[in-house]
């Protein structure tokens, strides 16, 4: 099911360029079109539909923008394509992308490009995204260092120092969902990775239903059980997390963060025991929704610039950091 918000542009105005968002996410794709002073004209969240496979969900994605901005930006020439997405993005791959099948596959870059043929195409992963609006407009701004941290489908970090969101050399930097979780795990190829155990996706696994449910589950039940053990083990990560990084501040965003209430007891319990300089723990001020605003953010940037370089081509790559 398709769920939309639209809002057209006053009558008599004269047709101005706009930008389109495009956040690609294991359960929902996200879009939205805005004008170049980041006034959001529209929204449209569509199921991703991860079951049929990474080809049909890359496919909704392009097929919602393409709508949105038939929609809401008619007569109006798109200027940009900004997009974030679960793993890290590249010309013709996906990497670190377990969240639906065969979506390491999809050439990102190359497909973005013809299916928004003439706009520029800027990717980053969705969690760098989402750190780079909660720095610029939320939860990070002026915070130096701060680390987002997302609890979502996934489980992702990402950590902002010195006006740049970290990429790290490979795009990677953050990654938390790959930390060993025993020591029987160092020098074994294959571990089971924390996002295994420690993730939207594998809460719904574990426990047979929504995450919200689990949460909500009555003390002494089984379901409480689960989650008890679930963020007993986030817990553990974020304290050493705010150990390596010594954040002023961790602002904690993503769909499982409708069960903050829950959550946030145990990380503040862990973080005053054990971290030796404790961070302020915080809700992200776009809990749901920053990965979109990076994305439309990304989409702006590049076309200032491009314009700063007298209209040169501008691609931003992904291990190349976000400023903000």
């Amino acid at each position: 099911m398709d769920s939309s918000s639209t809002r057209s542009v006053p009558n008599g105005s004269l047709p101005s360029p706009v930008v389109l968002g495009i956040d690609f996410g294991g359960t929902k794709i996200a879009t939205a079109v805005c004008d170049l002073a980041g006034r959001r004209l529209a929204t449209r969240i569509v199921d991703a539909e991860p079951d049929r496979g990474a080809r049909t969900a890359f496919d909704r994605g392009v097929h919602a923008g393409r709508a949105l901005l038939g929609e809401a930006a008619i007569g109006r020439p798109l200027a940009g394509v900004g997009v974030s997405t679960f793993g890290i993005p590249s010309e013709d791959s996906v990497a670190l992308a377990p969240a639906i099948d065969g979506w390491q596959d999809i050439a990102m870059g190359r497909e973005l490009r013809e299916a928004f043929a003439g706009a520029p195409v800027t990717m980053a992963t969705d969690v760098k995204a989402a750190a780079l609006a909660e720095a610029r407009w939320g939860a990070l701004a002026g915070v130096d260092p701060g680390v987002y941290l997302n609890l979502g489908t996934g489980l992702a970090a990402a950590i902002v120092a010195g006006g740049r969101v970290l990429a790290g050399a490979n795009g990677a930097a953050g990654e938390i969902g790959y930390n060993l979780r025993r020591l029987a795990d160092g020098g074994h190829a294959g571990y089971v990775p924390l996002e295994e155990a420690v993730s939207g996706r594998a809460l719904a696994k574990l426990a047979g239903g929504p995450a919200e449910e689990t949460f909500a589950a009555a003390a002494g039940t089984p379901l409480a059980a689960i989650a008890d053990q679930f963020t007993a083990e986030l817990a553990f990560h974020v304290v050493n997390l705010a150990i390596c990084i010594d954040p002023v501040r961790i602002a904690v965003g993503g769909g499982m963060t409708r069960s903050w209430d829950r959550i946030r007891p145990r990380l503040d319990a862990a973080l005053d025991a054990a971290a030796p300089y404790r961070p302020e723990l915080v809700l992200a001020d776009f809990p749901f929704d920053a990965p979109l605003m990076g994305a439309l953010a990304l989409a702006v940037d590049a076309i200032e610039a491009a314009q700063a370089d007298d209209g040169g081509t501008h691609n931003r790559h992904t291990r190349e950091g976000l400023t903000l």
